[in-house]
């Protein structure tokens, strides 16, 4: 049931727990790249088989970095708006 203030924000967290959490968001950079870099070769060496070639993999390994330091580019970025935000 509502008591009737329908913008309610949840509690801040305490600074242990917003530590907590913004440790675990920079921890992904430890699995994003490699990730991303495993994709790119499975999928560039799938193609290599169905279509019957010897270098797409190294295009998938290329394009499979590019995506996971994007996506390393864009973490840092959002937990760095995120501790401004916090006022830290």
């Amino acid at each position: 049931m509502s008591d009737g203030t329908p913008n309610q924000k949840p509690p801040k967290p305490t600074p242990v727990v917003g530590g907590l959490i913004r440790a675990e968001r920079l921890t992904q950079i430890a699995f994003i790249l490699p990730a991303a870099v495993l994709v790119g070769w499975l999928a560039g060496a799938g193609l290599d088989k169905w279509l019957h070639q010897h270098w797409i993999y190294l295009v998938g390994i290329i394009l499979g970095c590019a995506a996971g330091f994007l996506q390393i580019v864009r973490l840092v970025l959002g937990t760095e708006k995120a501790m401004e935000k916090d006022g830290q």
